[in-house]
């Protein structure tokens, strides 16, 4: 029998303090869409869109079944592929009074090499913002 395989990530959960203040967060310094959805069990859920990806959100005093063995809000680190000038995004989140907390700076990218920009979100997710180097 052959190893069965993987396509695509379909969507990945991050537990937060504050869904309102993780809305306004990734909408305003992000650019994603936030979306409502229905889950099978017919309540509605929160979740952030950007391009084909979406990451739902989890309260971190109300989280969904099943769930991470300990979900902990702030324990996630994501890296974004962007394909605007990380000089746009330094403007960008200068304006937003977002902090950079590191770059731009080399990396290893999962598919070829970047540069990155690293800022943190509402809860402490490290966020690397990167362009193809």
């Amino acid at each position: 029998m052959e190893q069965p395989t993987l396509t695509s990530l379909d969507h990945l959960v991050l537990t937060v303090q504050d869904i309102d203040a993780t809305i306004t967060f990734y909408t305003t310094v992000l650019g994603m869409t936030h979306m409502l959805f229905q889950v099978a069990d017919g309540s509605t859920r929160h979740a952030l869109a950007f391009g084909q990806h979406k990451i739902n959100l989890h309260q971190a005093d109300n989280t969904f079944d099943p769930k991470a063995a300990h979900p902990t809000k702030g324990s996630a680190d994501l890296c974004l592929l962007t394909d605007t000038p990380l000089t746009d995004w330094q403007a960008h989140f200068a304006s937003t009074d977002t902090n950079i907390e590191d770059g731009p700076v080399p990396r290893s990218g999962a598919q070829f090499p970047i540069l990155s920009l690293y800022i943190r979100d509402p809860d402490g997710n490290l966020i690397e913002i990167s362009t193809r180097a």
